[in-house]
């Protein structure tokens, strides 16, 4: 294991102790550790056999220079003897799953952070479990008990400085910034590199002759309040290793719940993209009626070669109906769209709420097939859910997209997010 260790005052309990644990190369760790004759191998992941985009990679295959993002076949250039392996969510999930159920046993402060990331406020462990260094060692240690891969973990006072903590020593590193030292520690650090500041940001900053944290001191704290309001006055305080953000122990409501797909390159055949609209609009309603919500504004766009073509619709009443989401699909081709070539579809629920059956009273529950809805949609989920997603579906999605379900970096095995 490799270490970075800042000399710690003994005995003395930190006032605030805030673990970032960190799985390193999640997905190709899990399929190294699940096929042996991988390991120590360059091995690029990629979303079903026939993908062509490496949506993670190995550490042997990053030392080729490939990283995520890249094609396939720039990858392969880069070193021939790349391993493809089609991603396998599922597996991904129930490994995320586990490690977070481990860690909840040092801690019921955790805040699943994505799904390969996790903060831990261990303030209030130390008179159990030691020192803010010992609590991060028994991490990895449940870490690997429950998955058999390695973490990088990283040590401090605030969220920001322990994430900026635990990507210095990968893999499987243990960096520990005491909170005392934090400041002095991201003093020449460049604010772009700390989480939550983007390029946007950081440009705002640099322009203002901020551009390493220590700088930040030259900056009144009401100048980024004025720009970003709160989250600009946490901007400050990162900086200088005081970022105050608690964690979020519980998954916050959805500002959005949507499915995308990449489709053949220049697609301008209808009927595919009706397929593939379709299938966006079943798994959004899926997992509205899942989680009890609804939406009554939704964007459905195309990606052309010029941007998206598209935009925000409504729907006559709130509804979790994929035909009703289909039919904002159909607007948007026939009003839309003039026939150019299309890479990608995308349908998204706008500001979901939950259900409120007050509206059923007024609207109509009844579709063009003379069918409930509610009771429809009721037992297609339920078969669904035994049998496998889309085993009852409309008979158009018989010709859908044969790549599989990605997991996303948002994905939580908790509330609302856990749906791959």
């Amino acid at each position: 294991m490799n270490e970075v260790q800042t000399t710690i005052e003994p005995g003395q309990p930190w006032q605030r102790a805030i673990i970032l644990v960190d799985m390193n190369a999640f997905f190709a760790s899990i399929e190294q550790h699940d096929r042996p004759e991988w390991r120590g191998r360059p091995v690029a992941i990629t979303n079903g056999e026939i993908g062509t985009c490496i949506i993670t990679c190995s550490y042997e295959a990053r030392a080729y220079g490939i990283k995520t993002g890249m094609r396939l076949k720039q990858g392969r250039e880069l070193c021939p003897d790349l391993i493809q392996c089609p991603a396998h969510p599922k597996r991904y999930a129930e490994v995320s799953s586990r490690i977070m159920s481990a860690l909840v046993d040092i801690t019921p402060d955790l805040e699943v952070f994505s799904v390969d990331e996790a903060f831990l406020d261990v303030t209030h462990c130390q008179s159990l479990f030691g020192s803010p260094e010992k609590i991060a060692r028994l991490a990895k240690e449940k870490v690997f008990q429950a998955s058999g891969i390695l973490c990088s973990v990283g040590v401090s006072g605030d969220k920001t400085t322990a994430k900026y903590a635990a990507k210095l020593n990968k893999p499987d590193g243990l960096t520990v910034i005491p909170p005392w030292l934090a400041e002095k520690r991201l003093q020449n650090v460049s604010v772009t590199e700390l989480c939550g500041i983007a390029k946007g940001i950081g440009r705002f900053l640099g322009e203002r002759g901020v551009h390493v944290c220590g700088d930040m001191r030259k900056l009144p704290i009401s100048a980024l309040a004025k720009r970003f309001g709160n989250p600009g006055r946490r901007i400050w305080y990162m900086c200088q290793g005081q970022d105050p953000e608690p964690l979020q122990t519980h998954v916050a409501a959805p500002k959005s719940i949507g499915h995308g797909k990449v489709m053949p390159p220049n697609t301008k055949d209808v009927e595919l993209l009706l397929t593939y609209l379709l299938h966006m609009s079943e798994k959004v309603a899926a997992r509205l009626r899942r989680h009890d919500m609804q939406a009554g504004k939704f964007f459905v766009g195309v990606l052309g070669p010029e941007g998206w073509i598209g935009g925000k619709l409504r729907t006559a009443l709130p509804t979790n109906d994929g035909h009703d989401i289909f039919d904002l699909c159909r607007t948007v081709l026939s009003d839309y769209w003039s026939g150019e070539g299309i890479r990608q579809v995308q349908v998204t629920a706008m500001s979901p709420h939950l259900v409120n059956n007050q509206f059923e009273f007024f609207g109509n529950d009844i579709d063009n097939r003379g069918h409930d809805k509610k009771i429809s949609n009721k037992v297609m989920d339920m078969i669904n859910q035994r049998y496998g997603e889309f085993t009852l579906a409309p008979a158009r999605l018989l010709n859908r997209s044969s790549m599989p379900n990605v997991i996303a970096p948002a994905w939580k095995p908790f509330g609302h997010r856990q749906t791959i």
